[in-house]
C-alpha cells in the first residue's frame, strides 16, 4: 500500500473517531427522534425591506418527526394574529426541519410590532413564533445560502454574492380540475445561472484527499468510497450541510389527503439520511437538467377536495417558488 493511500486510510479512521469523541455520537442520541407523534414548532426565520418600502416577515418550521406529515388547517389551530389569521402559511407539514418556507408582507409602517404564528400540533402542544423588524433578524441572500447549509456559516465568495436565484414559470393555468387516481401532468420551466457551481463527487475525493494530506491517493479511490467518508466524516459547517446543485421539487403545501408524484422528488426538507434523496443527505447527486429546462411531474391524488402543490427551484443556495391549485373530484 502506497503512503498516500495508508494517509487516506489513517485520515477516514480519525474522522470516524472524531464524529464519536468530538460530536458525542451515540445510540443514546438516536434515542431522541421519532418517527411519528411530535409536535410541530413554527420559526421566524428573518426579515428583509422590499423595494416598495414594505417588509417581508419569513418563516419556516420544525416537525418533531421524521415521517409523519402533519395537517392543521387555518383557523383555531393555525393562525397569525394580530389581524388577519390567514396569511398564506402552509396547512400541510413536511418532515423535519423546513427553512424560509413562505413570507408574509407587512406595511412599511409596521413600527415595533410583532406578528405571532400560532401552531397547535394534533398532540396538543401550542407553540408561536414572534416576527419583528429587530435588526438582528435582517435577511439576504449570503444569510439565506448559509444558513440552509450552502456556505459555512460567515463565509462568502463572489461567486457566491453574485448568485441569482432560479427562476420559476408553471406553464399551463394556475388552477386545475382533475379526477381522484387521475394523474394530473405538471409541466414547469425553470432557469438558472448556474451558480453555485455543482461540485462532482470525485472533484469531492480530491479536495477530501488534498484537506488529510493524501493527494495522490484521490486516483485509487471510487465514488462509492467517497460517499462513505463523506458520511462518516464530522460536520464541517456548525450549520447544516448541504449539496449544491440546480433541483426542482413539487410538494404539498395545503390538503389533506395522500399524494404521489412520479417521478419522486428531491426533498426540500432536511433529511440528513444517507440514500433520502434529499440535499442534505449523503449520497444524493442533482437530478439531470432537461434540455429545454422544462421538468414534467405527474400527481396522483387519492382523496378528493382542494390542494395547493407547491413548487421549489433550488440551486443549492437559493430558491424561488410558485404554486398550483388542484380541485379533486371523486
Amino acid at each position: 500500500m502506497s503512503k498516500d493511500i495508508k494517509n487516506l486510510v489513517s485520515a477516514f479512521c480519525m474522522t470516524i473517531v472524531a464524529s464519536i469523541t468530538l460530536f458525542g455520537i451515540s445510540m443514546d442520541s438516536y434515542a431522541q427522534t421519532y418517527r411519528s407523534g411530535q409536535h410541530l414548532e413554527p420559526a421566524f426565520e428573518g426579515w428583509r425591506e422590499n423595494e416598495d418600502g414594505t417588509f417581508s416577515f419569513i418563516f419556516g418550521y420544525m416537525n418533531e418527526n421524521w415521517e409523519e406529515e402533519l395537517n392543521i388547517p387555518v383557523g383555531e389551530n393555525n393562525h397569525f394574529s394580530p389581524g388577519d389569521p390567514e396569511r398564506g402559511q402552509p396547512t400541510h407539514f413536511l418532515p423535519r426541519r423546513n427553512r424560509f418556507t413562505f413570507e408574509v408582507v407587512v406595511p412599511s409602517d409596521w413600527g415595533d410590532k410583532e406578528l405571532v404564528w400560532t401552531l397547535t400540533s394534533p398532540n396538543g402542544i401550542v407553540r408561536q413564533a414572534y416576527a419583528s423588524l429587530a435588526r438582528d433578524y435582517v435577511v439576504d441572500n449570503v444569510v439565506i445560502a448559509s444558513e440552509t447549509g450552502s456556505l459555512g456559516p460567515g463565509t462568502s465568495s463572489p461567486e457566491s454574492r453574485s448568485n441569482t436565484p432560479p427562476e420559476v414559470s408553471i406553464i399551463g393555468d394556475p388552477i386545475r380540475t382533475v379526477q381522484v387516481g387521475q394523474p394530473l401532468r405538471i409541466s414547469t420551466e425553470v432557469h438558472d445561472d448556474g451558480l453555485p457551481r455543482t461540485v462532482n463527487i470525485m472533484e469531492q475525493a480530491r479536495r477530501f484527499a488534498r484537506a488529510t494530506g493524501a493527494g495522490a491517493a484521490a486516483a485509487f479511490i471510487t465514488p462509492d468510497a467517497v460517499n462513505k467518508m463523506r458520511m462518516m466524516s464530522p460536520p464541517q459547517k456548525i450549520t447544516v450541510g448541504k449539496i449544491n446543485g440546480l433541483y426542482l421539487s413539487w410538494n404539498v403545501y395545503r390538503g389533506d389527503g395522500a399524494v404521489q408524484f412520479n417521478p419522486p422528488q428531491s426533498k426540500v426538507w432536511e433529511d440528513t439520511r444517507a440514500g433520502s434523496n434529499s440535499p442534505w443527505g449523503g449520497l444524493w447527486t442533482p437530478p439531470a437538467i432537461p434540455e429545454n429546462g422544462v421538468y414534467e411531474v405527474e400527481v396522483t391524488f387519492q382523496e378528493p377536495g382542494r390542494y395547493v402543490l407547491w413548487a421549489r427551484a433550488d440551486d443549492g443556495g437559493l430558491f424561488h417558488d410558485q404554486y398550483i391549485e388542484v380541485n379533486v373530484t371523486p
